[in-house]
């Protein structure tokens, strides 16, 4: 089955609808067909203009609603014979009565609330999609109409209501598991509440209309038809170069259509991105054009940059003061502000020093965010804290969008200088969150200069390379290495990034090779190098000074871990799964992130907790977006769960922790791991990576070891210790086997406080069926407050543990 919706302009007049039941009715020849339509053209502009001269007392509306009228009973006239126009007639006058009656009202009370205004634009689709069923019926009597306020359901969140997503797509489902017409007509953009009150779906809601009956039923595709040949690089009105694309993701089809792409709205493509329902965008007018074709599968010969787009009429808001500066809570507070006066933020970008926000708002909701702002603001203005709102109007949002941009380096310089040399203004840069656009705001009276000169002049790719200084070739760092030397290739020619290895060093030999080192026997030329001198090694990388050099730290060596603060100065990144170095001091933490912010050098350690899992870069996210975490329960050791899960009747401790060592599992001194002070250290880096100021030694270490074994100073000892306390590791587990428990090592914060120490886990807990090796870790925040964010997968194992520190290495080529 196959979703189309036809655009306002597909239905603008009868002659328009005639070419779109002619397309109709050819599809429907090899489809089952679910048509959506918007109103005719312009008719919603009117309503709402209707309604807005009522509710200001102004006769006007009436002649509004008489050219409403007429328009659709000329359309009518001209797609139905004369014999079978009377009663459809009088439906539609019926129609209109009601629609002036709701006027009426308005007049009458001098007010328009946003439940009227939704039922009041809902008259559009109405209308359409009954004019357009009764015209079809002449082609195909088993076509029908449905509408579609009994099948999508919402909140009363009036003008732009969310839908309720598991009541409508069951609704819809159970009708189209029914119905059996080949053709079912239905309006776009109006939905109901579960009260059965008429609500609408925002402006450009009719695609989404059709996006989420075609998510709820599986549509085989659903297709967009309007009054453009697809989505083009630039706006075709302003570039008269630009042309359609061909193929595009879904994601670069939402950048796109968020930055003004106005042949798409920008929700439509979530319903059918989680079936992965490709969306094709065809032409009403010239139906023979390809289109453009969204989905998750994207031609490799597509150029990086995919399209450049663009936002009118928007305005610059600043807020900024020295108050700002380290003062936790600024940034929520401003976009609460926003959000409590249904405010939409479509650019954002803020100084590195945290001294100023600036933010991008359409110019017609400026004064009123102006006026918010320093309101909420009072106080800390009054203060001399934080400078009143400044606010810039009759600016331009321009947006280079691409799916493969931050995997290239020099696009952003390219496009700012074009600007440049053309004498464009930018008055703020941002780069997007998802990393598929850039965006800068100019002066309006500059957009059709700034497009085609963009258009014209920036389509070039380049390859970014980078330098990495691998110290550690254990496990770990010899599956790291196997990683880039199998996905060189893939990396360079899909993504645009060339990985060289330039030093390699373990606790013995270190290894240079200014032009990269060869990874196909680069054991045996590690062999061949010189003595690993630790200061040398930095002093080295120092004087090659090559660009985007990373330093690889695959160690867990706390002498290693003190060098991280001079790569940093010199510019050098650092990725780490050596968590010494973040579950240091306090003040050594924060300087390092601070060195790292200061010299433009990424500092990565997401395998620092659950291996490949992205539970740091997921808790960064939270926090970067204004969510707050208030508690945390982890299973964050690997090696300890795959101990206790084997660990039974028939295993011995001693036997599961060596064989924990054998499959790689466990730190090489296994004592690190039984100690608890390696979970010790991942709860820290996750408290601070949450916001908050803890060092290692407020967290309470509840060991399960007995004393002895705490004492050892060698693997041996241990090893032998763990036999002789044979009896005590079998008492706990009989223990837990009399409470019908399983055994983990849990870690937990809450109220400030964390501690870590091996619990009986019950068979109702999340933990109790955590397997294998696996990490689970359970984030209690602002948003996520009865059912925790949970994180969950393999958290141990040199190939994951790699994996993860590959794609730290990735993220730093994507900057």
């Amino acid at each position: 089955m196959k979703v189309l919706k036809f655009g306002g302009t597909s239905v603008a007049n009868a002659q328009n609808i005639k070419l779109v039941l002619e397309i109709v009715n050819q599809k429907a020849k090899n489809d089952k067909l679910v048509v959506v339509v918007s109103a005719l053209s312009k008719v919603t502009d009117l309503l709402q203009l209707a309604a807005a001269k009522a509710a200001a007392n102004d006769e006007d509306f009436r002649n509004i609603v008489a050219e409403i009228e007429k328009k659709h009973l000329d359309t009518l006239k001209e797609l139905i014979p004369v014999s079978e126009q009377s009663s459809l007639l009088s439906h539609v006058k019926r129609i209109i009565n009601h629609l002036e009656t709701l006027l009426d009202g308005c007049f009458l009370l001098g007010e328009l609330s946003p439940r009227t205004a939704d039922t009041i634009l809902s008259f559009g689709e109405l209308l359409s999609s009954y004019i357009i069923a009764q015209a079809y019926q002449q082609i195909d009597k088993n076509a029908v109409y449905k509408d579609s306020r009994e099948l999508i359901k919402t909140n009363a969140d009036f003008g732009k209501a969310g839908v309720n997503f598991e009541i409508s797509n069951q609704l819809i489902k159970e009708y189209f598991a029914t119905n059996e017409s080949r053709i079912n007509i239905l309006p776009g953009f109006i939905a109901q509440t579960l009260d059965g009150i008429t609500s609408t779906l925002g402006r450009g809601g009719s695609d989404y209309t059709a996006a989420i009956i075609a998510g709820a039923i599986d549509a085989d595709q659903l297709e967009i038809w309007t009054d453009v040949n697809g989505m083009f690089t630039a706006n075709p009105k302003i570039v008269k170069q630009a042309q359609p694309i061909a193929n595009i993701s879904y994601q670069e089809a939402m950048e796109l259509s968020h930055f003004g792409a106005k042949v798409l709205y920008p929700p439509t493509i979530q319903p059918v991105l989680r079936k992965n329902i490709p969306i094709l965008i065809k032409n009403t007018f010239e139906p023979e054009a390809v289109g453009t074709l969204i989905s998750d599968h994207v031609l490799s010969k597509d150029t990086v940059v995919k399209g450049i787009s663009h936002i009118d009429h928007t305005s610059l808001l600043t807020l900024e003061g020295p108050g700002m500066i380290g003062v936790a809570g600024s940034s929520r507070r401003l976009f609460e502000v926003l959000s409590q006066e249904k405010i939409n933020v479509i650019f954002i970008t803020q100084a590195s020093s945290e001294h100023s926000i600036c933010i991008g708002i359409l110019n017609s909701d400026a004064d009123n965010a102006e006026a918010a702002i320093n309101r909420a603001f009072e106080i800390e203005i009054l203060q001399n804290k934080i400078d009143p709102c400044i606010v810039e109007k009759d600016l331009c949002i321009i947006a280079l969008v691409g799916e493969n941009m931050k995997n290239h380096q020099g696009l952003s310089g390219r496009m700012f200088s074009t600007l440049g040399k053309n004498n464009v203004n930018i008055r703020a840069i941002a780069q997007g969150a998802s990393e598929r656009n850039i965006s800068t705001v100019i002066n309006e009276r500059d957009v059709k200069k700034a497009l085609n000169t963009l258009h014209e002049n920036f389509f070039e790719e380049n390859t970014k390379q980078l330098n990495l200084f691998v110290m550690g070739v254990g496990n770990v760092g010899e599956k790291f290495i196997e990683q880039i030397h199998n996905q060189r290739k893939f990396l360079k020619d899909n993504l645009k990034i060339n990985v060289r290895v330039i030093a390699l060093s373990n606790s013995r030999k270190m290894l240079f090779d200014e032009d990269g080192i060869s990874l196909k026997d680069w054991q045996s030329t590690l062999e061949k190098g010189e003595a690993a001198i630790p200061t040398e090694f930095i002093a080295r990388a120092r004087e090659l000074n090559l660009r985007n050099s990373i330093f690889v730290d695959i160690t867990a060596n706390s002498g290693v871990s003190e060098m991280y603060e001079k790569f940093l100065k010199e510019s050098i990144a650092v990725v780490t799964c050596n968590k010494i170095a973040c579950s240091s001091a306090y003040d050594n933490y924060k300087k390092l992130k601070s060195l790292s912010r200061q010299y433009n050098a990424p500092f990565l350690f997401e395998t620092n907790v659950g291996a490949g899992l992205p539970i740091i870069d997921t808790v960064k996210n939270l926090i970067a977006s204004g969510d707050k975490v208030h508690k945390i329960q982890a299973v964050l050791s690997g090696s300890l769960n795959f101990i206790f899960n084997n660990f039974d009747k028939n295993n011995s401790f001693h036997d599961v922790v060596k064989e924990a060592g054998v499959q790689g599992f466990t730190e090489p001194d296994p004592k690190i791991d039984l100690s608890g002070i390696d979970v010790a250290r991942k709860i820290l880096i996750l408290i601070r990576e949450s916001g908050y100021e803890m060092d290692i030694d407020a967290i309470a270490n509840e060991s399960f070891l007995p004393a002895e074994c705490l004492a050892t100073t060698n693997n041996e000892d241990f090893f032998a210790s763990l036999i002789k306390h044979a009896s005590h590791f079998e008492g706990i587990y009989n223990e837990a086997l009399a409470k019908d428990s399983r055994l983990k090592y849990v870690a937990q914060f809450e109220n400030g406080k964390a501690n870590v120490g091996l619990q009986f886990i019950p068979k109702d807990h999340p933990f109790y069926n955590l397997e294998g090796k696996d990490n689970i870790v359970l984030f209690y925040t602002d948003r996520y407050v009865d059912q925790p964010l949970l994180i969950k997968g393999a958290g141990a194992g040199a190939a994951v543990t790699a994996s993860g520190i590959f794609a730290d290495v990735i993220r730093i080529g994507n900057i």
